[in-house]
């Protein structure tokens, strides 16, 4: 493995590292055998492991998850791929109905590890489907773990934790983050998987972010620096649900500011619970409103528009702006 492996190497070595040391987990989705994915995670992995532990689906996104329990059920760890996070809404209904209950349903006495991975987000320039921020759905599915890494290092650190764990976990991976490269030698711990990361320090703003949005605040943090302006903490959710308020309103209490940057649209985004919790625990040292920098509250627009739709360094530094001012 490269010193500097891209996300998709990271995801790939993880994928092998843990099946080979478990032989009961199983890599499974529609093209990731002999093909190796759309994105080539899952390149080499069924001529090392073989079709019977690697293998293509049909395209029925509810029977990729549906057998995942089945497989479960059987004492399985199922690591099926949803090829784009637009193709996950079929499968609503095996993972909210029964991937996320039956260990709530058995008392704890059935677990469900399976972790279900989906490139997620958009800034790629696909077709209608296949960027989208689906996060939402899955983070109000009470009996499911979310996590979306934004590194490298992450990526393999939290895939290895997933898979060995007994929740069933929606691994999303922000498809924008793919071919970025960090200075990293596998195998390698990071920290917990429901643990916030402070990606940088700072004194006025904390900025929440996660996915291809934490390049986006560490740029306008650095912008901002630049420019003499305020100066920003940036804070790396990875964790959806649970959702690590513990770090974020420690940092709040801090920099009494508080933006909250993501793809999704703005209504009933993540950004509405980060907002309200903490404006519940920190409300007497905020200086200003917690705000929002988010998609529209539209349909994924075409590609030709997206850099339009997405947030970027200047909607984040606009909000910024906002609450300094107020």
């Amino acid at each position: 493995m490269a010193n500097s492996p891209s996300m998709v190497e990271a995801i790939r070595t993880a994928l092998g590292d843990a099946m080979e040391a478990d032989e009961k987990v199983l890599v499974f989705g529609e093209d990731v055998g002999q093909l190796g994915g759309v994105f080539r995670v899952t390149d080499g992995l069924q001529s090392r492991f073989g079709p019977r532990r690697c293998f293509n689906t049909p395209l029925a996104e509810s029977g990729i998850v549906g057998i995942s329990v089945g497989l479960a059920l059987r004492g399985y760890r199922p690591v099926p791929e949803l090829q784009f996070d637009g193709f996950s809404y079929p499968a609503l209904d095996q993972t909210i109905s029964h991937l996320a209950k039956y260990r709530n349903r058995t008392a704890g006495r059935v677990s469900m590890p399976v972790v279900v991975r989906i490139p997620s987000f958009g800034g790629i320039g696909s077709p209608e489907h296949h960027s989208e921020s689906p996060e939402t759905y899955f983070a109000h599915t009470a009996g499911l773990r979310v996590v979306c890494p934004s590194t490298p290092e992450d990526a393999y650190s939290m895939l290895r934790e997933a898979i060995a764990g007994d929740d069933p976990t929606i691994y999303l991976e922000p498809m924008r983050r793919y071919w970025a490269r960090q200075e990293v030698r596998f195998p390698v711990t990071s920290q917990p998987l429901d643990t916030a990361v402070v990606r940088r320090e700072g004194s006025d703003v904390t900025v929440v972010a996660y996915g291809n949005m934490v390049e986006i605040a560490l740029e306008a943090a650095r912008s901002a620096e630049g420019a003499s302006g305020p100066s920003l903490e940036v804070i790396d959710l990875r964790s959806l649900a649970p959702i690590d308020f513990t770090t974020i309103v420690d940092s709040v209490k801090k920099t009494g500011r508080c933006v909250v940057v993501h793809e999704a649209p703005r209504f009933l985004g993540l950004g509405s619970e980060i907002a309200a919790v903490v404006q519940e625990r920190a409300f007497y040292y905020l200086e200003a409103p917690v705000l929002r920098a988010t998609g529209f509250d539209t349909p994924y627009p075409p590609a030709r528009l997206e850099g339009v739709w997405l947030p970027g360094v200047d909607r984040l530094l606009d909000a910024v702006a906002d609450v300094m001012e107020r």
